[in-house]
């Protein structure tokens, strides 16, 4: 069954929509992408298969073949390149988090083939999502998609910024097998080399009835030293040592069922010498992590379906100088839900319901013991047309076990002007419910470096954002681009207390307003058959709308420029450069802008074999004396060369 809405016959053109199209002419949707960027089919949007054009949402995607000519070890630096997305450290020594349009990263969903992957309440924020970031092997990726704006309507509560979902290789009926590995080394300083290897399989054990595939891969990294920080003889990277591995199992029951088995096993060990107001601290984390998932997927005459159970399983050791004891945390993360699809007359129909629960020990934090906590969820959507106007409608009741009930409505338009460019936006309700930590007055993590700890407050109340979103876009044979507006409101949003340098226990507390709102431009033109340039560009005012003061680790302005050489059949080379603009780093101390030059070669040697060659901060690009103060480095310039061999 076609899950598609259609629809664009020729409008004619008002003096209004030229002027849009001239500046959405500015752009590229996707990173390495082929200009036929129409034909790409994404489901995060809705839920059902929409070109990336007329999808209901803010939509880039970035596929295998992209991912793979870039140097990169985990989601973060995946999409760093896409419009819309900031990847800031979330700790002084190397840890990322992934800002849409932005906002924090706890305002970012991340899923993996449509489910919820979350650990952040066993490392608390901004920890967690680095952990979950790594825990996703590049090498098993099909495809990943960001939604940009919140969709709380489908996915509930997390996310009111946006959605990360990301689509792993499923198994093939011929069989198929490649390794690779690639070696990273820093130019100055001392140490942080890298190296990541992969290992892939896939085929048919039953013909037509059983497929399956496995991915292991490893990625290993030295801790990075730098004269450049204010303490010499702290790290600047951490130490990485990780493996991941991804299999799944596909069983075609017949031609309407199918059932799918995912294993997802995950070790992450980190170790670092922190800066602790000039006494270096050691620091060392290690997280297993296993995820299993089976879902049944049916085709029927009248709807299709599916239906999934998922555990996750989250183990930390955690023993840092600075904690009274080690720390041995545990959390799991159990889920099962149902989705129905199909078409009621003229109206697409997408209907569910969701159960989870979370569970959670941790004898450093927690003073009472275990807690655990539930929450439940339904939700309706409605894709339809009026002539060449298209309709997505949706609603999701959440009900926290804490925080009861929350309705998240959303609606959404897309228009055809013809069959190249469409005007589309919406409107749409989203809400967060306090986390663990942040909720619970029995969680206290350890923080300022030692000096405090930082409590949960029980009066907090759930965050909630209305946004806004106008966008138009344009994709020819050869070139394409939009222009998104989009004003983001968001109320009670929660943050820490600022240490005063004396108090030992700070709390949360909800902002009365805040607002983020700002332009997206995106340009990709086809420069001849063999080379491409593309570029995207973020506005963002991010306030607290309370005290009148921007938003930290939030750059104003940030933009992406890259171009794509074809020289030979065999022989592609790439130059990226990325621009971070000014930014507050504390509240009242700005960092300037800085600019990153990347280089990247590809080779196919021989038939099957591919060499890989590039240079990462290519001008060996550094951050100015208000980052430098607090550790925010960049790495400096960075050689890697890489192999994969595909088994043909």
């Amino acid at each position: 069954m076609e899950m598609q809405q259609q629809g664009s016959n020729n409008f004619s053109l008002t003096q209004m929509s030229q002027a849009l199209l001239a500046i959405g002419c500015l752009m590229s949707p996707t990173v390495w992408a082929d200009a036929s960027a129409s034909e790409v089919m994404v489901v995060t949007a809705s839920q059902t298969e929409h070109p990336e054009l007329t999808a209901p949402a803010s939509v880039s995607f970035i596929d295998s073949e992209a991912l793979s000519k870039m140097a990169v070890t985990d989601l973060s630096e995946a999409i760093s390149r896409l419009p819309g997305i900031n990847v800031n450290p979330a700790a002084t020594y190397g840890r990322n988090e992934i800002k849409i349009r932005g906002l924090d990263a706890d305002y970012t969903l991340l899923l993996i083939n449509g489910r919820r992957i979350n650990s952040r309440d066993a490392l608390t924020s901004a920890y967690g999502n680095d952990f979950d970031l790594s825990s996703v092997p590049l090498a098993a990726i099909e495809r990943i998609e960001v939604i940009r704006g919140p969709m709380s309507s489908l996915y509930g509560a997390d996310a009111l910024g946006g959605v990360v979902n990301v689509i792993l290789k499923q198994p093939s009926e011929t069989t198929q097998a490649s390794v690779s590995y690639l070696y990273d080394n820093p130019t100055e300083g001392e140490g942080g080399d890298s190296q990541k290897a992969s290992v892939y399989a896939s085929g048919s054990i039953i013909p037509d009835l059983l497929a399956a595939n496995i991915i292991v891969e490893t990625n290993q990294r030295d801790a990075w030293r730098t004269d450049l920080s204010i303490n010499p003889d702290t790290d600047v990277l951490e130490e990485r040592d990780e493996l991941n591995i991804y299999s799944s199992l596909k069983w075609t029951i017949n031609a309407q069922q199918d059932v799918d088995v995912e294993l997802i096993h995950s070790q992450d060990d980190r170790d670092a010498d922190w800066n602790n107001w000039g006494r270096a601290v050691t620091n060392v984390q290690e997280l297993e992590r296993t995820n299993i998932a089976v879902t049944h997927n049916g085709a029927w005459a009248a709807f299709d379906s599916r239906v999934r159970v998922s555990i996750e399983d989250v183990d930390l050791m955690d023993d840092s100088e600075l904690n009274v004891a080690v720390g041995h945390v545990t959390q799991q993360n159990s889920n099962a839900d149902l989705q129905l699809s199909g078409y009621l007359g003229e109206h697409l129909l997408t209907g569910g319901v969701e159960y989870s629960s979370t569970e959670l020990e941790n004898n450093l934090t927690l003073a009472g013991g275990p807690v655990d906590y539930s929450r439940s969820a339904v939700y309706l959507q409605d894709e339809f047309a009026i002539g060449d106007l298209n309709f997505t409608l949706g609603g999701r009741f959440d009900d926290h076990e804490v925080y009861g009930g929350e309705f998240s409505p959303r609606a959404y338009a897309v228009y055809s002007l013809s069959d190249n460019w469409i005007v589309k936006g919406g409107v749409g309700k989203a809400f967060k419910a306090p986390s663990l930590n942040q909720y619970s007055d029995a969680y206290a993590v350890l923080a300022c470096r030692g000096a405090c700890y930082v409590v949960g407050n029980p009066d907090l109340k759930a965050e909630t954002a209305t946004t806004y979103e106008l966008s138009t876009s344009y994709q020819a044979e050869g070139w394409g681009g939009s222009v998104t507006l989009f004003n983001n409101a968001i109320e009670d949003m929660i943050q820490a207390e600022r240490w005063d340098r004396v108090a030992t226990e700070l709390s949360y507390f909800n902002v009365d307003e805040a607002q983020v709102k700002g332009a997206e431009l995106i340009t990709w033109v086809n420069l001849g058959d063999a080379v491409q340039l593309s570029a995207n560009y973020l506005y963002s005012d991010a306030v607290d709308k309370t005290s009148d003061s921007e938003l930290t680790l939030t750059p104003a302005h940030s933009a992406n420029v890259q171009l794509n050489w074809q020289l030979l059949d065999n022989l592609s080379t790439n130059v990226a450069y990325k621009y971070t603009g000014t930014q507050y780093v504390r509240v009242d101390e700005k960092s300037a802008a800085f600019g990153l030059v990347d280089l990247g070669v590809q080779y196919q040697a021989l038939q099957g074999l591919t060499v890989k060659l590039g240079v990462s901060n290519l001008l060996d690009e550094e951050r100015d004396e208000v980052a430098t103060k607090y550790d925010y480095i960049l790495k400096s310039r960075s050689v890697y060369a890489g192999l994969t061999y595909d088994f043909l």
